[in-house]
């Protein structure tokens, strides 16, 4: 379980996150819908301990960030806003790194690469280098590496962004194997099918706030309105992204 508690955060004069609280329960998928700018990546980077908060607090499994932030990050899998892979490493050599910084070696480790292989479909290209890589192939690269510790709780940063069809229904597959095993997503996105078709709740963010939260159906009762669409821009004033 994720709990965010007043986070917050100032770039010179511009307040990107301001007292942003919500929980992300376990077997659950949780979004944060909010356009371009709204603080979700800021947010999320300061859940998973890559950004100080100039306020507030975060736990994970009841594991203070600040205090004791290498336990609770071996307790998360991030996928960032950027993959950073590195070109010149292969994929199965991009998983097998990160497991070993993880304190992950021998048979175990191989019989996990093994197992995401399989979920993600990437037996062509496990061993060979990323670059000339598709943006599809390089994010489940990034997804295997993330999840590759078997963690609780998982942090997706717009993970469908730029893919083609069949690579973000892979992804929305994924994300639904994640919540069937029980474990904590979160996931930001400002595309609504996806937020629609996949959250159990929504914590919907505009100017570094979050307006409101719910189900979908909260969502719409709150508002008045008949679409998922048309709440999300009563409740932030902007035109959203078509999926």
């Amino acid at each position: 379980m994720i709990h965010a508690h007043n986070l917050q955060k100032q770039f010179g004069s511009v307040r990107a996150v301001d007292n942003v609280s919500f929980s992300a329960p376990d077997g659950a998928v949780t979004g944060l819908l909010g356009p371009n700018g709204a603080g979700k990546t800021t947010s999320l980077r300061m859940i998973y301990g890559l950004m100080r908060p100039g306020g507030g607090t975060v736990e994970i499994d009841g594991i203070d960030m600040a205090s004791r932030s290498l336990e609770a990050q071996a307790r998360i899998g991030v996928l960032p806003d950027i993959s950073g892979l590195y070109p010149r490493l292969t994929a199965r050599e991009h998983i097998r790194y990160f497991g070993n910084l993880q304190g992950i070696n021998g048979p175990d480790l191989e019989s996990r690469i093994g197992r995401w292989i399989e979920i993600l479909g990437l037996h062509d290209v496990i061993d060979r280098r990323v670059a000339g890589f598709s943006h599809g192939e390089r994010t489940k690269v990034a997804l295997a590496r993330a999840l590759v510790h078997n963690p609780q709780n998982i942090l997706l940063d717009e993970p469908t962004n730029g893919l083609d069809v069949m690579s973000t229904r892979a992804v929305r597959e994924l994300i639904r194997h994640l919540r069937a095993e029980g474990r904590c997503v979160v996931f930001s996105s400002h595309v609504m099918q996806e937020v629609s078709a996949l959250c159990d709740r929504i914590v919907v963010m505009g100017h570094g706030r979050v307006v409101a939260e719910g189900t979908a159906e909260e969502l719409l009762i709150q508002t008045g309105m008949t679409s998922l669409e048309d709440a999300f821009v009563q409740l932030v004033g902007v035109p959203v992204e078509a999926a």
